[in-house]
């Protein structure tokens, strides 16, 4: 388990990676009015966000793995799946915002600034969660 659980952090790490970068692309992006800049950044988003997709399903898999053979219980682990589940539905949803993006439709810098703070917010949950082990 202890490779299983060594994948996971691997995954996770490479996951996040995605999750912070991608939406500063899109704040840089969205300052850009040049046509190579823009293509420039479409290309760079698509490929990130290719790149970091596998790395999630991976993250994913691997902790559902180690849910099942450790078989953790608690309202903690609860918790923790929900904002896993959180992390993925914001994970689409950068995919979402690169599509709009690459077909010109843009929002504030300011927007896209904002929505950057979210998986750090769910990150800081989660590990005080996994770390912690709360009893509530």
């Amino acid at each position: 388990m202890v490779w299983v659980k060594a994948f996971h952090i691997v995954f996770v790490i490479t996951w996040f990676a995605g999750l912070f970068y991608l939406p500063r692309l899109f704040v840089y992006h969205s300052q850009t009015n040049d046509k190579a800049g823009l293509d420039r950044f479409v290309i760079m988003e698509r490929r990130l966000y290719r790149f970091t997709t596998p790395s999630a399903v991976l993250a994913i898999t691997f902790g559902l793995w180690l849910w099942l053979g450790f078989g953790f219980r608690g309202l903690w682990l609860d918790i923790k799946v929900a904002l896993v589940a959180l992390l993925a539905a914001y994970h689409i949803y950068l995919g979402v915002l690169g599509r709009e993006l690459a077909a010109g439709h843009k929002r504030s810098p300011t927007f896209y600034r904002v929505i950057n703070e979210i998986p750090v917010l769910i990150l800081i949950a989660i590990v005080i969660l996994v770390v912690v082990r709360p009893s509530f």
